[in-house]
């Protein structure tokens, strides 16, 4: 049996989490894992439960923060480092920026065997400003030295890491798709959809256009509410717009559907039956919102892989979205979904327009995105190749 540290930012809800909570579990009995992460910021909904519902107890390292705060990085560093020499791992893998920092560094100073990094998205561009930017790129470049191994969670990512930003040599960085529990999406009694629309107050016949993540800059939030208001102006059926999640860009959302005459309703404080657009805030029971909404859309400005949309083609729904990160390696234009160029209001609208108007063509997509994500992005395919690519290194003689 070999041992793990796997070390994440935070247990927040998204595809990281997901990810990391997968591995920990059903990489057993061939690894025995010990999960550390980092502390969540007050706006972040907690995604303890994807642990608890594994059976899984993380060790929360409470100095570990999303922000850089030099006392508190140094404080952590030592504390993994401890870890580090008292659980004596095979393989110490680290999730995201700030545990990949501080997990890395801790595990090359205590020599351990097997050192890896998975970038479940990158901030080299969209974030910061240029200087920033660069002096990250210079620290991950470093930082990949570090590593014996870099995990890229789509072939897009694995390209701009080793070819555009060369964050370390190819044969360093390997593909491994995330992987997720898709049965629940795929099979939803249709009292889910019913629940979903009595819950947010949406009539029977009304579409629902809906979008699932953190409400921050780099989800583009803005684009979608002039979608909504480009897309009202074309259709003549009953239309929702209906954002999942919560953040910090809550206001701007709000303030620009005042300035587009959508109205707004931010549901946990002011339910309004009658919205254009209305924010669920934090919803966790997704097999019953994506059961609830007819198409799903993603505008962000950067993406790693898009669980949203991966979670939507599973529920078998039609998808739209910019061309960024890993988008492309989920979606195939006009196949299961569409895809355009960030803050193409027009293009995006007329796709999303396109899907109202023809229920054929919604249930096509669906049926075919569906079929794509069930083969590439299950649980069991995650555990194969990442435990693959482990005892590559660990066994090279007898790796399978």
């Amino acid at each position: 049996m070999y041992r793990i540290l796997r070390i994440h930012n935070r247990l927040i809800v998204g595809g990281p989490s997901h990810n990391v909570t997968l591995l920990s579990r059903y990489l057993e009995p061939e690894f025995e894992t010990r999960l550390v992460v980092g502390q969540k910021d007050p706006h972040e909904k907690d995604g303890t439960y994807l642990a608890q519902e594994l059976g899984l107890e993380p060790i929360v390292v409470e100095e570990m923060r999303r922000s850089v705060l030099p006392f508190n990085d140094i404080r952590a560093y030592f504390r993994i480092k401890r870890m580090i020499r008292e659980f004596k791992p095979d393989i110490v893998h680290t999730h995201a920026s700030k545990s990949g920092a501080i997990g890395r560094l801790a595990a090359h100073a205590c020599n351990v065997k097997l050192v890896v990094h998975t970038f479940h998205g990158h901030v080299f561009h969209s974030y910061f400003n240029k200087f920033i930017s660069w002096g990250i790129i210079q620290v991950e470049r470093f930082l990949a030295r570090k590593s014996h191994i870099i995990v890229a969670i789509s072939d897009q990512q694995r390209h701009e890491l080793v070819n555009i930003y060369q964050i370390a040599p190819a044969d360093k960085v390997f593909t491994v798709p995330l992987g997720f529990n898709l049965d629940k999406y795929m099979s939803v009694p249709v009292e889910q959809r019913h629940s979903f629309r009595d819950k947010y107050h949406v009539a029977a016949d009304e579409i629902v256009v809906g979008i699932v993540g953190r409400i921050v800059p780099i989800k583009n939030h803005e684009m979608f509410i002039e979608v909504a208001a480009e897309v009202k102006k074309q259709c003549a059926a009953k239309i929702r717009f209906v954002i999942i999640g919560d953040g910090e860009s809550l206001p701007l959302i709000q303030k620009r559907c005042d300035e587009l005459q959508l109205s707004y309703s931010y549901f946990p404080d002011t339910p309004n039956q009658l919205a254009d657009v209305t924010v669920t805030s934090w919803e966790t029971n997704m097999a019953m919102a994506l059961a609830g909404i007819d198409i799903v859309v993603l505008t962000s400005h950067n993406e790693g892989t898009p669980v949203s949309l991966i979670e939507a083609m599973a529920a078998e729904k039609p998808v739209v979205a910019t061309r960024v990160g890993g988008v492309q390696d989920v979606i195939d234009h006009n196949v299961n979904g569409y895809i355009t160029e960030v803050d193409d209001v027009k293009t995006f609208a007329s796709h999303v327009v396109e899907l109202i108007n023809d229920p054929a063509k919604r249930k096509a997509l669906g049926q075919s995105g569906q079929a794509k994500v069930r083969n590439i992005y299950s649980k069991e395919r995650l555990v194969n190749d990442m435990r693959k690519l482990y005892l590559r290194y660990l066994e090279p003689s007898t790796a399978r």
